[in-house]
C-alpha cells in the first residue's frame, strides 16, 4: 500500500519542462530528494509545504532514492488546460486530459511501409541505438516511441533529454499510459503509424522508459513487451529489429550472454524479426528460430559515446565495464540502417 508524508521544500535542485527535482524536509535528519511532475501537480517553490509519496524509497525500489511530490499544500486548487478529451492515468487521482494525436490525425494510414523499427527491452538501449545511428549516419531522423512498461512520465528521462539536445532523436511519442511526448498515442500500433506518417522519420526506436520491472521469473518482466512490438511491426508492414540484451559482465546467470529477457520475448513473438549480434562477440549468442541472426561489425561505443558527450550505463556499468551490452545495442542500429538502405 502507498505511503505519504508531508514536508517543506528546502531547495529546488534542478528544473526542466515537466520536471522539478527538489530537496524536502520530511522530518528526518537531512532533507530528502523528491521530484515534481509539474504537468500533473504544478510547480513548487522553496518554503512550500508538500505531500510526498515515499513508498518506493521506503521499499528500496529503483527510483534512485527519490520521493514523488503528490500535492502542494500551499494551493487550494490548480488546473492546467489539456489538449483533448483522451485521459491517461485513467481512473486515478492524477488522471490528466493529455489528448491524443489520433484526434488531430484521424486518417493516418495503418501501415509502416517497410520502416525499420528497433525494439528495446531496456531504456539504456534506446540511447545506445540512437547514438550509434547518429554516429554512423548523421542526419537520420529517429523517433522514440516510449511504452508504458516502466516509467510513465517521459520527463523523468535524463537520457531522452540529452538525446534530443544532441539531435540524436527527432521526436518522441508516448503510448498507452506513458505521457509527455511530442505526440500522445493511445496504442502502440497507432504510435508506430504516427511516427511513420506524421513525423516522417527514417527509423523508429521503441522501448519503455526508465525502470524495467523484473521478478526473476521467466514471464514476470515488462521486457516481454518486445514480442508485441515485433508482431505489431510486422502486422503493419514494418521491419522489426530486436535489440538483444546481452552481457559479459552481469553477475546474474539469467542475464549472462543473451539475457532471458530477450530470448523469452523472441520465443513469445508469433512472427519473425532480425536480431543483430556484434561480430567477434565474447560469448556465443544463439537466436531461436524463426528469427534471423545477423552478425555485423559495430563501432567502438566507448568512443562514440565519449565523442557525443553521453554518459550511458546499464546497472551502473559503462561500455568499458560491459562491452557486450553496448556492442549488441549498436548492432541493432547497424541492422536498422541496413534495412533502411534496402528500402530506398
Amino acid at each position: 500500500m502507498p505511503s505519504f508524508r508531508s514536508g517543506v521544500v528546502t531547495e529546488v535542485l534542478s528544473a526542466r519542462p515537466g520536471l522539478q527535482r527538489v530537496a524536502v524536509d520530511l522530518g528526518t535528519d537531512d532533507p530528502e530528494r523528491a521530484y515534481v511532475l509539474t504537468e500533473l501537480v504544478g510547480e513548487v517553490a522553496v518554503g512550500d509545504r508538500v505531500v510526498a509519496n515515499t513508498t518506493a524509497v521506503e521499499l528500496g525500489l529503483g527510483t534512485g532514492g527519490w520521493h514523488v511530490v503528490h500535492w502542494n499544500l500551499e494551493r487550494d486548487s490548480w488546473a492546467q488546460a489539456g489538449t483533448g478529451h483522451i485521459m491517461k492515468l485513467r481512473y486515478t487521482s492524477l488522471q490528466s486530459d493529455v489528448g491524443a494525436a489520433e484526434e488531430d490525425h484521424p486518417d493516418v494510414p495503418a501501415t509502416l511501409d517497410g520502416t525499420p523499427v528497433v525494439a528495446c527491452s531496456l531504456h539504456s538501449q534506446v540511447g545506445v541505438v540512437a547514438a550509434a545511428i547518429g554516429h554512423l549516419r548523421p542526419g537520420t531522423r529517429v523517433a522514440y516511441v516510449m511504452t508504458d512498461g516502466a516509467s510513465l512520465p517521459l520527463a523523468l528521462s535524463d537520457l531522452v533529454a540529452e538525446l534530443a539536445h544532441r539531435d540524436l532523436i527527432t521526436t518522441t511519442i508516448t503510448t498507452g499510459h506513458a505521457f509527455g511526448g511530442h505526440l500522445e498515442a493511445v496504442s502502440l500500433p497507432s504510435a508506430l503509424a504516427l511516427a511513420r506518417h506524421v513525423t516522417e522519420v527514417d527509423i523508429v526506436v521503441v522501448g519503455m522508459g526508465p525502470g524495467v520491472v523484473g521478478t526473476g521469473t521467466t514471464l514476470g518482466t515488462t521486457s516481454v513487451e518486445v514480442a508485441a512490438i515485433v508482431d505489431t511491426t510486422n502486422a503493419l508492414g514494418g521491419r522489426p529489429v530486436v535489440c538483444a540484451r546481452a552481457s559479459d559482465a552481469d553477475a546474474r546467470p539469467r542475464h549472462r550472454g543473451l539475457s532471458h529477457h530477450t530470448s523469452t520475448a523472441l520465443k513469445l513473438a508469433r512472427s519473425a524479426c532480425t536480431v543483430a549480434v556484434p561480430a567477434g562477440a565474447s560469448v556465443v549468442i544463439d537466436i531461436p528460430q524463426p528469427h534471423r541472426r545477423l552478425e555485423v561489425e559495430v563501432p567502438d561505443m566507448a568512443r562514440v559515446l565519449s565523442d557525443a558527450d553521453l554518459h550511458i550505463t546499464t546497472m551502473g556499468r559503462g561500455p568499458e565495464a560491459d562491452p557486450l551490452f553496448f556492442s549488441s545495442a549498436a548492432a541493432a542500429a547497424v541492422a536498422a540502417l541496413g534495412l533502411l538502405d534496402e528500402g530506398r
